[in-house]
């Protein structure tokens, strides 16, 4: 399957440091199907529906970026674009550590 890439990665916010990264409509599918059920609304059910929707060539893929940058705002867990990416670390020896 050909994935659908957003223009630029969208950032949530896991646990106290923790960030995920969405890059594409299938991670934000993939990320709203995995919300609980229990906390789902009336933003998440749309949100979905236009990720759903952008995946199926009906709207475009900024209209799913939109709405689970959307979400996450609302939700309290949209988080900024992070200073350190994973492409400016470089692993360290044979440790498995990094360094900048």
């Amino acid at each position: 399957m050909i994935s659908k890439l957003f223009d630029r990665p969208v950032y949530l916010k896991e646990q106290k440091n923790l960030v995920r990264e969405i890059t594409a409509v299938e991670e934000a599918i993939d990320y709203l199907e995995d919300w609980p059920e229990r906390e789902r609304d009336l933003i998440h059910e749309a949100a979905l529906r236009t990720c759903y929707m952008a995946h199926d060539g009906l709207k475009p893929l900024w209209a799913a970026r939109d709405a689970i940058r959307s979400f996450a705002k609302k939700k309290g867990i949209l988080a900024k674009e992070p200073a350190v990416k994973p492409w400016m670390i470089r692993p360290v020896g044979g440790s498995g550590r990094a360094s900048l």
